[in-house]
């Protein structure tokens, strides 16, 4: 009988440190530089485009600008509802931004720092192929 080789535990060896030696002066610098609070606030950043639907409307918004949301819910084939719906937790989240015109409503970005984050993440994509 042959002994059976566990992946698991055989990839784990692979992905650890045979010994625990952390460096004390680099672990001091991250404990003082990572903020719960930037880490919690990233957090919600990431969970908001975690959806497919949201980072086509973000990425909408980069595209087209100011964006009605009569305009994103034709583009995305849903209802204004959902399309609001979708914005709506964009702006809550600080990704996008609302300004009302009559009885429209318009998005757009909220700055540029979301717009790199898209170009940035779509070019890491595109490298993968």
């Amino acid at each position: 009988m042959t002994a059976k080789t566990d992946p698991i535990s055989f990839n784990e060896t692979l992905d650890i440190c045979e010994t625990f030696c952390p460096t004390a002066e680099t672990v001091s610098q991250l404990k003082q530089a990572i903020s719960e609070d930037d880490i919690i606030g990233m957090t919600e950043i990431f969970k908001a485009l975690a959806d497919p639907t949201r980072v086509k409307v973000a990425y909408m918004l980069d595209q087209g600008g100011e964006l009605c949301v009569c305009d994103v819910a034709e583009v995305l084939g849903s209802s204004t509802a959902t399309a609001s719906h979708h914005l709506r937790t964009l702006k809550n989240k600080h990704i996008a931004k609302s300004r009302k015109e009559g009885k429209n409503v318009f998005y757009s970005l909220k700055d540029d720092h979301i717009r790199t984050l898209l170009h940035m993440t779509l070019e890491h994509q595109k490298e993968k192929v």
